[in-house]
């Protein structure tokens, strides 16, 4: 199918940026890589009457660090994570879910904060975000403001933004020493959406105890889920098996899945408990230094 009538702009600036979302409202879209948003237009489910394309402001693609977090801009693209030497051997949580997004095609394009803006439960980046304790920020015509992943995500493909903001950063804590963290997807096929995912992301002292620990659910609920009864229980414990096992209980009576074409919901709770064990000693390993 062919998109409906729509008006295009291509501001150069933040500020013009925020001016024209001001201006249209809700009737507005934000265009970066357009991986979900044109799809949609194309089979007329979205029929945004504007679109604002920020790909021209300039200094909104990077990946660095400063300030004790992790700083990934509006414009970094998925492949620029997978391609990243920095993300690969310090937050390989990050390039676990990079590579199982979609195909090269699609990550060439599609950008970060775009995955996250969209709010689709079935997108692999939330859970990771959740994971990791990451802020969000946005930009609209009060001024900037941060948004703690575990509020942003507010119901299916709703989020915490306003119309008239931009996502533009996104800040990951550095991880401390003895941390490690994975992400493991099960899908149909190559590419496709999650029949469920885990992110598991922990900090683990020399002891053997679990300082901390994160984890996130994709496509088990109608937002991201963060497993919070599962994340409390492992604080202060050794991340051992008897541990592990425990928690993973815990974050699959936590998911909230649906039947559909990918598998019964009970079939998908069951997965949800496989891959948390399975992400959590992953991370444990990674913790400890392996990869």
């Amino acid at each position: 199918m062919i998109p409906g009538v729509f008006e295009y702009y291509a501001p150069t600036s933040i500020r013009e940026a925020v001016d024209l979302l001001a201006r249209h409202g809700e009737d507005a879209k934000i265009l970066s890589g357009g991986q979900s948003l044109i799809p949609l237009m194309k089979l007329r489910l979205a029929t945004p009457q504007y679109l604002v394309e920020i790909n021209r402001i300039r200094g909104l693609a990077y990946i660095r660090e400063g300030d004790g977090v992790l700083r990934i801009g509006a414009l970094t693209r998925e492949s620029d994570l997978e391609e990243s030497d920095l993300i690969r051997t310090r937050y390989p949580i990050l390039h676990d879910t990079s590579k199982v997004i979609a195909d090269p095609l699609v990550r060439n394009l599609a950008t970060v904060c775009g995955n996250l803006a969209h709010g689709d439960p079935a997108n692999d980046h939330p859970a990771t975000m959740l994971a990791l304790g990451a802020e969000l920020v946005a930009v609209g015509p009060k001024g900037e403001r941060r948004i703690p992943v575990a509020s942003f995500f507010t119901g299916p493909f709703t989020t915490a933004l306003t119309p008239s903001e931009i996502l533009t950063e996104i800040l990951i804590p550095i991880p401390t020493p003895g941390s490690g963290g994975a992400y493991l997807k099960l899908e149909r096929k190559v590419g496709d959406f999650a029949t469920a995912a885990v992110a598991a992301q922990v900090s683990v002292r020399d002891n053997g105890m679990c300082e901390r620990a994160g984890i996130g659910l994709t496509n088990v609920g109608p937002t991201p889920i963060k497993a919070r009864k599962a994340e409390d229980f492992l604080h202060g414990k050794p991340l051992d098996a008897a541990a592990i096992r425990q928690a993973a209980q815990l974050a699959a009576g936590e998911a909230q899945p649906t039947s559909d074409l990918r598998g019964p919901a009970e079939y998908k709770r069951d997965l949800v408990r496989v891959l948390t064990t399975r992400a959590l000693e992953k991370a444990r390993e990674r913790a400890g230094g392996g990869r």
